[in-house]
Order: C-alpha cells, then structure tokens, then sequence
C-alpha cells in the first residue's frame, strides 16, 4: 500500500497528491510516468510524474477527474492509502545543454512540464515557459514554473490573466524572433496538434508528451499505439515523449474517444452511488 501524504485540491476537477513511494522516487526522471490502481477493484491509471524528491521518498501528481477512477481517487486524502503505485515506467526526458527551450505548457500539462524544465534549467539551458489556461483560476503552478526558468509567459483564452490568447501566439513569436533550438508542448491534444503545426513551418524540433489510452504500461497490450512518421508506436515504452511534427494526433484523438460512451455510463453511476458503500456492490 502507498501512503497519501498530502492532496490539494486547485479547481473542482483538478487537484495534486502526494505519494510516499521510496522506489519509484529512488529511480524517478523527468518524463516518465506511473500507473496507480486504488484498490484491487480499480482500474490502472497512467500518470505523468509531475515531481519527485528523492530525499523524501515522495512522487507527486496532478490529475484532472474526467471520470469515475479519477474523480473516486479525488475523494482520499492525506493519511489514505491506494494498493498500487507502479513505476517510473517510460524513457525519461533527454536532458542536455541545447541552448534555449521554450517549455509550452497546457492547463494540467503544466505539471508534468515543470521537472522536465527544472532538468533542462540545471544542464545550463536558457528556458523560456509559456504557462496556458482556459482562466486565471484554473492556472498552475505559475510559481514553480517561475523558479525554474529564465522567462515566463502567462496565457489565458478570456483573457482574465496574463495575455489573451492562445498558447500557440506567443510560441509562434519565439519562432520568428530566432534563436529557439527546441521546444516541448505538454497538454490536450489538440494544444499539442497546434503547437506543432505553428513550430513546423520554423523547423524547431516539438517533443510531445502523449497521453494515449493506456492498460497494462509495459508494451505488452498495444492499448497505447500512435502512428509516429507513419509507424506504430507504443507510448509506454516507446514514449511518452515523441517528436511532435511526426505524431499523427488526429488518430490519437480519435482513440481517445473511442470510450467516452462507457466512461460516460460509469461515471455516472459512480456519481449517482457516492456516499453509499453498497450502491456499486
């Protein structure tokens, strides 16, 4: 069992736990991910790493409760457990001095983007973050962000914070400014799907972070296939970084949905049964 130590909750949807797991701290990189089961009923749900302190022998995440798993790990907090905590699983980030990354972060995508910016800052890199969300009371770890990188740009689409606009304006002023030798895009979809095709025309290499459907986590299911430069991928063990102009998003957004009937039904019938031990049994 792995113990929750802390849990924050940043929106209705949106909150962050911290996980006592030693291990999977001991060997942790920016990059990587876990998979987590809450019991020995639940299903396996795979997290991007959002920190890690080795000292302390602590794994943090950010997760967004889209359906009954996530919203039913919303409801534990510190001092609970949860059966299964496996990792780190993934290639990690390349971490070298390249020069000066621009670290594009998307609503919860801030998050898993943070370590792989404080890595980037410590090899000697220039690090310029934009920071994106929806609105002002949705935006994450601004603060973090800021003491890890060399400039940081706030984006929100109405506006209410920072610049009004998209995350894709102020990336694509970088571009043309010159001097970016490479940029990462954590996000939705369809953030990523557009920050790559606004880098493409410039030529400055996009890695991606993708978050396909995903169930046992080591390469052995093919749940998590993408069409990477026209072959088959398998996030988990070939990811979950990919070079964005070769990743073929509408496929993965189309794999995505292919649940949303089902999760639908669960979700709601977990909503209906909250706070009734026997309702689900």
């Amino acid at each position: 069992m792995y113990k929750i130590l802390e849990k924050v909750d940043y929106s209705d949807d949106v909150y962050m736990q911290v996980i006592e797991a030693p291990a999977v701290a001991k060997a942790a990189q920016a990059g990587q991910f876990i998979v987590l089961r809450i019991n020995e009923e639940g299903e396996r749900i795979p997290l991007t790493i959002a920190d890690f302190d080795r000292d302390k022998g602590t794994v943090t995440i950010v997760v967004q409760a889209v359906g009954k798993s996530t919203r039913h790990l919303q409801t534990l907090g510190a001092g609970d457990e949860i059966a299964n905590f496996i990792g780190p699983l993934g290639i990690p980030s390349e971490i070298e001095n390249f020069g000066t990354v621009v670290c594009a972060g998307g609503g919860v995508g801030v998050a898993p983007i943070y370590p792989i910016a404080r890595e980037l800052k410590k090899a000697g890199n220039k690090v310029i973050s934009i920071v994106a969300a929806r609105t002002r009371n949705l935006l994450l770890w601004e603060d973090k962000m800021n003491d890890v990188s060399d400039e940081v740009i706030v984006t929100t689409d109405d506006g209410s914070y920072g610049r009004k606009c998209l995350v894709t304006e102020p990336l694509k002023e970088l571009c043309e400014t010159g001097g970016v030798d490479l940029i990462y895009a954590i996000g939705p979809g369809i953030m990523m799907k557009f920050c790559c095709k606004t880098t493409e025309p410039y030529n400055v290499k996009t890695l991606v972070s993708l978050n396909s459907i995903m169930v046992d986590g080591t390469g052995m299911c093919g749940a998590c296939r993408v069409s990477v430069g026209g072959e088959t991928r398998f996030v988990c063990v070939d990811g979950p970084e990919f070079d964005g102009h070769q990743v073929n998003f509408d496929e993965l957004m189309a794999r995505q949905r292919q649940y949303l009937e089902q999760e639908k039904i669960a979700n709601d019938l977990y909503m209906e049964c909250r706070g009734d031990a026997t309702c689900l049994t």
